[in-house]
């Protein structure tokens, strides 16, 4: 079955598990206010895989770490967002009470796997000490399932090895032992956030062969947050493109690759080594990813966009079906195809005063 079906399979269930609309996050300084999530939307549904893709910079972490409860002050997520997990809004949680979501409801695999280890106490340890807060599982048992759960994530000679500390395991056998925690919490949603960067290439593989069987096996709703295009590839079913704090494009991954459609999204593929023709130099995208201090007013990768024009210095983009599904949405003044830069201007102008982007929070 190809990523696209398994991702129809799975929004035919019913109700997204998770629903993030108008997400705002911002970080206040002495001299500005930093919007790095600004007006970002999307749904994740049991069993698939959402990509959020975009370039160091853009949002991504800061929209995981939105989500799970864990943005600290000068951070704060804005009183008009809404993140609701499983029916549940989440911002309007006590720190108390979403403490319970984390782990048992959404669990999270960091991209340093030293984040979620002690140093100080064994890989077992923590295991067990995962499966006493969350479920209850004590002594013998939580030794006999702390075994299990290393065994399922592919690390030999599990029971010896919850005697060892972080330190005596390899990267990779590291970030197996954090997946094998969050697996302790039975969480029906995990969030990766660029779990595999850190590691060789051939264990990169390894751990996204892991995370796709365990996902299979126990139909886990996954948001897989990288700044590699051929990784987001590899495992998701729909991908949400972010940059600068936006959400610039969505569509399943098959329509992405096949047919990207906003300017920075075919920059990004470009830029993968191989996509660029034989004996060419790779493809770069010039320039930073800006740090946005104010609400949106124009597209903010028009000074990097090779077919940004004037208008896309005065109109902030509003999402736009650019494709046969109604998955496939960019946010860009390019949109709609076949009308004139005065009327695409127009619809664009149209959807912002009306305060009702087209699309742009449906079924991504």
């Amino acid at each position: 079955m190809s990523r696209d079906v398994s991702a129809e399979t799975a929004r035919g269930d019913g109700e997204p598990l998770l629903s993030v609309r108008d997400l705002q996050t911002v970080f206040r300084t002495d001299r500005e206010t930093i919007r790095a999530v600004d007006n970002v939307s999307f749904d994740v549904y049991r069993g698939e895989t959402v990509g959020i893709v975009g370039e160091s910079g853009s949002g991504k972490s800061v929209t995981a770490r939105s989500i799970m409860g864990l943005i600290d002050s000068p951070g704060e997520v804005l009183p008009e967002s809404s993140i609701r997990f499983d029916g549940q809004e989440l911002t309007a949680l006590s720190d108390a009470e979403y403490r319970e979501v984390r782990g048992s409801g959404i669990g999270m695999v960091f991209q340093d796997p030293q984040q979620s280890l002690n140093p100080v106490y064994t890989v077992g340890n923590q295991i067990r000490e995962a499966l006493e807060i969350n479920r209850g599982i004590t002594g013998a048992e939580a030794n006999e399932v702390a075994t299990d759960l290393l065994e399922s994530v592919g690390i030999p000679d599990a029971k010896r090895r919850l005697d060892e500390f972080p330190h005596e395991f390899s990267g990779g056998m590291r970030q197996r032992a954090v997946i094998a925690m969050m697996l302790a919490c039975e969480p029906e949603l995990l969030i990766a956030d660029e779990p595999t960067t850190a590691l060789d290439v051939t264990i990169q593989a390894q751990i996204l062969d892991l995370l796709k069987e365990i996902q299979a096996e126990r139909n886990l709703a996954m948001l897989f947050i990288t700044h590699d295009m051929g990784v987001i590839a590899d495992i998701s079913d729909r991908v949400n493109v972010m940059y600068a704090g936006q959400i610039v494009e969505k569509a399943s991954v098959e329509n992405l690759f096949e047919r990207p459609k906003h300017p920075y999204t075919r920059a990004l593929i470009e830029s993968i080594p191989g996509e660029h023709s034989r004996g060419d130099g790779l493809n770069t995208i010039e320039g930073e990813v800006p740090t946005p201090s104010a609400p949106a007013d124009h597209c903010r990768f028009a000074p990097r966009c090779p077919r940004a024009f004037e208008a896309c210095d005065g109109i902030a983009p509003e999402h736009i079906d650019v494709g046969e599904t109604v998955e496939h949405t960019a946010a860009c003044l390019l949109y709609p195809e076949g009308k004139s830069e005065t009327d695409r201007i127009k619809h664009h102008e149209a959807l912002a005063n009306a305060g009702t982007p087209s699309k742009e929070g449906d079924d991504s």
